[in-house]
């Protein structure tokens, strides 16, 4: 009992690394600061999967982390630094709003996550349902990214780190999800990302930026 006491709170503990790396992505202006965050995240979310995996016995977590690891913490990354080498973009970030307003409406979102997923978190049946507010707060602070910046890389993070959240959710909640589910978002996300980074270089290539404000001009002519 007091060995699955210290890694439930091991669990707590990587959650609440996810939370702070979330804000610290919310704030970060430097594009490659960003990508290692993001990273880290990944490592963060596959090594609370692992702690849950072994406290609740739940075997096909371990797959689950696996997926994580080999997409999150290695694959994405390389194709992210790959796709900046190649787009030249190591700049700082513009954001839509500053700093300190940002991390305030991020507090906030945080308090709003906390209250939303308190009544969902008591119907859970997970030892770990406590972090479950953790999870919606970090897809709300990625979703904030998203909207707060101008340029077309640190909304992709956010799209990715977004999904980290939803992903820590689920396992905070019902242990996961079917792997099959998980399988298809793996490779989803992958997909998306080829996508993505064709869709950059063809905003690049029309003008010569990657701030997506310029798509506006496309719908005045």
């Amino acid at each position: 009992m007091m060995m699955q006491a210290y890694l439930i709170q091991s669990v707590n503990l990587f959650a609440s690394a996810l939370l702070l790396l979330s804000f610290a992505m919310l704030s970060q202006r430097r594009i490659l600061s960003l990508i290692h965050l993001f990273t880290l995240q990944g490592a963060a979310l596959v090594a609370a999967t692992v702690v849950v995996a072994y406290v609740t016995n739940q075997h096909h977590l371990y797959y689950s982390a696996a997926i994580t690891l080999v997409t999150k913490v290695i694959v994405i990354p390389i194709l992210l630094h790959r796709l900046i080498d190649r787009l030249n973009v190591k700049w700082d970030v513009e954001t839509l709003i500053n700093i300190p307003t940002t991390m305030l409406l991020g507090i906030l979102l945080v308090v709003f996550a906390f209250n939303l997923a308190l009544p969902i978190a008591k119907l859970s049946s997970s030892i770990v349902h406590s972090t479950l507010g953790i999870a919606l707060a970090c897809v709300l602070l990625s979703f904030m990214m998203m909207i707060t910046r101008a340029k077309a890389v640190p909304q992709v993070i956010g799209f990715l780190s977004m999904e980290n959240g939803l992903f820590f959710a689920a396992t905070a909640a019902t242990y996961g999800m079917p792997m099959v589910v998980e399988f298809g978002i793996a490779f989803d996300v992958l997909v998306g990302m080829f996508i993505l980074g064709v869709f950059m270089f063809q905003i690049r290539e029309q003008f010569d930026s990657l701030d997506i404000r310029h798509l506006e001009k496309l719908k005045e002519d």
